[in-house]
């Protein structure tokens, strides 16, 4: 079971040795930005290294977006993340599922989810995967409610892409985590990569605030980390935590998932 965290993009293989992690994700731009990535000097030691790489998207893309001043950037953004996720040898580019505004259809986004796939398809194709992302909040999601991912896959299940389940953002999102995998699989037929993450927020809230595995939490509603522990070990994907305390609070989180697998 590969299991690793997120890091820091200026030394990637450093922080996973920090970290004893057999696998990392990271932007390879700013995630609040729309610039471009730029060339990596390492992207060849990074293709050849052991440690698996995922590479996460910005934040700022949103390809179910009805706004054409968001949509259009945000499709040419994905092309030029999954070209430069595929200099550094990246397994996968983690895209969050995205949402359309107050008011509008979710069947829009998951139609314009449907073509930006198909754009990307007919101009050839994307050089990595790309992996859905649940996400934590709003009730115009393509991919909080599950009722809602399994339309979205419908649309674009066809188009190759790959699924991250968020175990943070499933419980803020209102989706119970004890049965969690065998009902994405259902959906999906696939779960690639597990974010596993605790919670700072109760069930349903739609608040996206990680936290540590190792602080056990006695307020109701929060995460059991056995319970986080048990999703790894079901989706039988690698696993990378998204949590705070830099390499000391994450070098924990992966010590306790590796215990428990």
């Amino acid at each position: 079971m590969l299991i690793g965290a997120h890091v820091d993009f200026e030394d990637p293989l450093a922080e996973a040795a920090a970290r004893n992690a057999d696998v990392v994700q990271f932007f390879l731009a700013d995630p609040q930005g729309w610039k471009a990535p730029e060339a990596r000097p390492d992207a060849a030691v990074l293709r050849d290294s052991a440690v698996q790489i995922f590479i996460h998207a910005p934040y700022v893309i949103n390809l179910a977006s009805t706004n054409n001043r968001i949509r259009i950037p945000s499709r040419k953004l994905l092309g030029q993340h999954a070209a430069a996720a595929a200099t550094v040898g990246a397994s996968g580019l983690i895209v969050h599922g995205g949402h359309v505004n107050k008011g509008e259809d979710v069947a829009t986004g998951i139609e314009n989810w449907r073509k930006a796939l198909q754009q990307a398809r007919d101009n050839g194709g994307l050089p990595v995967q790309v992996l859905i992302e649940n996400t934590a909040g709003g009730d115009n999601a393509c991919a909080r409610r599950f009722d809602e991912l399994a339309r979205l896959w419908d649309a674009v299940g066809d188009f190759g892409v790959g699924f991250c389940l968020d175990t943070c953002h499933a419980h803020a999102g209102g989706e119970e985590l004890l049965d969690i995998v065998d009902r994405v699989k259902g959906i999906t037929g696939r779960i690639d990569l597990v974010h596993a993450n605790g919670s700072r927020d109760g069930f349903d809230s739609g608040r996206d605030r990680h936290d540590n595995l190792t602080v056990k939490n006695s307020e109701p509603g929060m995460i059991d980390p056995e319970l986080v522990a048990a999703v790894v070990r079901a989706a039988g994907a690698p696993a990378v935590v998204e949590t705070p305390g830099g390499a000391q609070g994450q070098s924990a989180d992966i010590a306790y998932l590796r215990a428990h697998q």
